[in-house]
């Protein structure tokens, strides 16, 4: 049965995990770069910087620059499709997955918080 919570309730839940995340000293991503990151990292391979615009109906110069900044944070890799040289892939990292397990913690910690002791 999924977990039912007001409107008001769930925006406490988010502030919560996103206070965790300033007060852990994560890098601090936009929601695109976080939708991104979520997206490849919960949903199989393989991941293109078309596919993702076209799934976040987003241009693809604007899953690029996203792209760059999780690139530089190791949170993301790129590289280029050996069997159709015009696609980028995007691949998931060991430091994604650390970063996404620790938010994930979060998530829940926030979250059983708000169940019915």
């Amino acid at each position: 049965m999924p977990l039912e919570i007001k409107p008001m309730t769930a925006l406490a839940l988010w502030r919560d995990v996103t206070m965790e995340g300033v007060r852990a000293d994560t890098p601090d991503l936009t929601q695109r770069q976080l939708a991104i990151l979520l997206h490849v990292y919960l949903v199989p391979p393989p991941h293109t910087v078309r596919g993702l615009a076209r799934t976040l109906k987003v241009t693809k110069p604007a899953i690029t620059r996203a792209l760059d900044t999780l690139g530089r944070l190791g949170l993301l890799k790129r590289r280029r499709d050996e069997e159709d040289r015009r696609n980028v892939l995007v691949q998931r990292t060991v430091k994604g997955s650390v970063f996404l397990s620790d938010f994930g913690d979060r998530v829940a910690d926030a979250a059983s918080a708000l169940e019915p002791a």
